[in-house]
């Protein structure tokens, strides 16, 4: 019974995820085809800025989330906050949309998916590189040298701490991740146990 109950929440926790990143997809080519070429910098940072905002400010996720508000009020802070972030008048609409539609949640994913496209369009990639430990200047060169040399394109890499990963490095590239931290090696073997 509780192995049945394990695998129905890891199922509906994955389809969430991957409904998740779909819907962001989507959203981020609209907007994406939407716009004109002057505006997509301008919109990209502008998105950036707004995902940044709704995953740190816990007032505006409150406005967002609360049935209090109106969907104009809500609107309006949006608008507001979009006008702030230097975004073009087409994000405001866009940000409008995500209201209607219940989509504002969505708007880090879709951030992600937009700088993705953005990226795309350059011939460039990103990666994000997480590891237990702090690496050092010349290690984080000689990985972006290696990373360049075998995606054969420009990239642009940042790196994060994670003390949990306990040992290794984790390194995505869209949407691949290429795990070799001792944190997802037990992952990894606990997921082989329970299967069984």
């Amino acid at each position: 019974a509780l192995r049945k109950r394990f695998f129905s929440f890891f199922t509906n926790w994955n389809n969430q995820i991957m409904t998740k990143n779909t819907v962001a997809r989507r959203y981020a080519q609209a907007l994406f085809k939407l716009l004109d070429q002057e505006s997509l910098e301008a919109s990209q940072s502008g998105l950036q800025a707004l995902a940044k905002a709704l995953e740190e400010s816990n007032p505006l996720k409150h406005v967002l989330a609360s049935p209090v508000f109106t969907l104009e009020e809500k609107s309006a802070v949006l608008a507001g906050c979009s006008e702030k972030a230097g975004c073009p008048p087409a994000m405001g609409r866009f940000c409008e949309q995500l209201l209607k539609k219940s989509r504002v949640g969505v708007l880090p994913e879709i951030a992600e998916a937009f700088r993705d496209l953005m990226d795309q369009e350059k011939g460039k990639q990103q990666v994000s590189i997480i590891s237990a430990k702090s690496i050092d200047s010349d290690a984080r060169e000689e990985l972006q040298t290696q990373l360049q040399g075998l995606l054969k394109r420009p990239v642009d890499v940042s790196f994060k701490e994670d003390p949990l990963l306990i040992a290794g490095i984790q390194i995505r590239i869209g949407s691949k991740v290429y795990d070799s931290t001792v944190k997802g090696q037990l992952q990894k073997m606990r997921g082989q146990l329970v299967k069984g």
